[in-house]
């Protein structure tokens, strides 16, 4: 959603480097393209007014001016306003001491509520609550089998004692307020720990709905009410999310629909315009597209600079440990990475989610993504085809795959030959790293890495010191042997105990580290 502002701060930020001052004018300059960046993403006048003023100050200020690097204080100064209009910190739902957690829904029609029910129950459950979802749309037709349908899908029982309006002509059964007030008695008596309640929505805020919506607050008492907005409303959505604050007092904000191509503004604005903070955020279709959101991450992957810990947390929640020992075992073992192997791996990363979505969280993704856009998430699809288009031997020993063997895997994978002989090239790319990995022989070039000898040369590589061969003479072999001791014994007399490189630390020269050129003038060398 936010890839048009992502794109406009990144180009912003690109003119301040290689500066090692910078003038009032350049900020000025600065302040000016990140103005119109937020304009243009929909970000409400009064909230870009005050967080240029903010971010202007800030940079005019002795922050900036005696920093070493000035163009990366001005993205630190940036990052820190926009975690602050984002809410700050995150926010997490307030559990009751006693009784269940009471959680009201209010928004309006078609900003995703009972979807957005189904969603936050399934996360809840997920947390080792015991949810129960409460349906009191009972004007929107349909909206009480809807919300049946998204709890059976999240696994979570649903409250509905009236069937609700089933044609926009229909007079709704039943009183709203009644049976939130029954659902959380239900709750009560089945030991539920959390209600979700599903209030009904209007196509714009009018004083009916605002009405219904404060009767229910007050019967049930909720601990939050959460006000679930479009991302892609606009410039309204301040508007909305006041009339909403004046009307039922929200204590948070839910986001839906992230993952839309709008601007993004309504994100960047309702926070701070509300001065309530943004709880959870909903980035797709499925109901596990539904994260608790985190300001300081959201505007890394604003400024691209990923969302490192949010791929962790995805990882760690969706990895199979076993599997994880399992391989860990074999590198331990030093034993042979197979296909079978392989498609271990891409399956437990097509549990993970969307590619996309997991590549976009990575840091300077915005620079590649074109190529994400256009990647084929049945990529992975295709692989697993492929490897089980293949005996079993074939996937212990791939080298035995010639050209007839090739078109009978194509054949049954129903994919070309080229993307077989592809499959393979990479797997045997693979093959080489993880053996590599597993012998410990690190990274070549890379000073320091283990299997690594002196100057960075790989144990036994191309650039590794050649050993003096002995001679065949035993006196003379002897002789040798005795001097080469004698030497070592001297260079490790030679080293001081404690002394960092081999020297003491007052005459330790940089130079000698073989480090990138000028990388010496920087740490004090000469």
């Amino acid at each position: 959603m936010f890839n048009s502002l992502s794109d406009r701060l990144t180009a912003t930020f690109k003119n301040l480097r290689g500066k090692g001052r910078l003038t009032e004018a350049d900020v000025d300059a600065t302040v000016r393209e990140i103005r119109r960046a937020l304009l243009d993403a929909d970000v409400a006048v009064p909230v870009v007014r005050e967080f240029t003023g903010q971010v202007r100050e800030r940079a005019l200020g002795s922050e900036v001016s005696g920093a070493l690097n000035p163009s990366q204080q001005i993205v630190k100064i940036v990052n820190e306003e926009l975690v602050e209009i984002l809410g700050g910190e995150t926010r997490r739902i307030r559990m009751a001491k006693t009784g269940p957690t009471v959680i009201m829904l209010a928004g309006l029609q078609g900003a995703g509520k009972t979807t957005l029910a189904g969603k936050l129950a399934k996360w809840m459950k997920a947390q080792g609550h015991s949810p129960i979802l409460v349906a009191c749309d009972l004007q929107r037709p349909n909206a009480v089998t809807q919300l049946q349908v998204v709890g059976q899908r999240a696994g979570v029982p649903v409250f509905a004692p009236h069937p609700g309006a089933t044609s926009e002509l229909a007079h709704p059964a039943g009183d709203p307020v009644a049976v939130a007030r029954s659902g959380v008695e239900e709750a009560r008596q089945k030991l539920h720990d959390v209600v979700i309640v599903d209030t009904a929505g209007r196509l714009g805020v009018d004083a009916d709905m605002m009405e219904q919506a404060r009767q229910i607050r007050r019967a049930i008492v909720p601990n939050e009410v959460l006000f679930v907005i479009d991302s892609m409303i606009g410039q309204d959505a301040v508007n909305t999310a006041t009339a909403f604050d004046e009307g039922v007092n929200f204590t948070g904000i839910v986001l839906s629909k992230l993952d839309g191509d709008a601007r993004g503004g309504a994100a960047l604005s309702v926070s701070s315009v509300t001065g309530k903070p943004v709880m959870f955020a909903s980035t797709g279709e499925s109901l596990d597209d539904f994260e608790l959101f985190h300001p300081d991450r959201m505007a890394s992957r604003i400024l691209d600079m990923g969302d490192v810990l949010s791929l962790i947390e995805q990882a760690e929640k969706s990895w199979d440990k076993d599997e994880a020992a399992r391989m860990a075992k074999k590198f331990a073992d030093q034993e042979d990475f197979t296909l079978d192997d392989f498609l271990a791996q891409m399956q437990q990363i097509r549990k993970m989610g969307s590619m996309k979505k997991m590549l976009m969280m990575m840091p300077g993704a915005q620079n590649i993504r074109q190529q994400l856009e256009q990647f084929d998430e049945r990529e992975i699809d295709r692989v697993e085809a492929i490897v089980r288009s293949m005996t079993p031997h074939e996937r212990v020993a791939p080298k035995i795959i010639n050209g007839s063997r090739r078109a009978r895997i194509a054949r049954g994978s129903g994919v070309h030959v080229s993307e077989v002989n592809g499959l393979l090239e990479r797997f045997a790319q693979a093959q080489k790293m993880m053996k590599k990995m597993a012998q410990g022989g690190g990274m070549p070039g890379m000073p320091g890495m283990p299997g690594m000898g002196a100057g960075g040369a790989r144990k036994g590589g191309k650039n590794a010191p050649k050993k003096k061969a002995r001679s065949g003479n035993p006196a003379k072999a002897a002789q040798e042997l005795r001097e080469a001791e004698a030497r070592r014994a001297g260079a490790s007399k030679a080293v001081p105990t404690g002394a960092a490189f081999g020297q003491q630390s007052g005459d330790f020269d940089p130079s000698q580290l073989n480090l990138p050129k000028g990388f010496d003038k920087f740490m004090g060398g000469k």
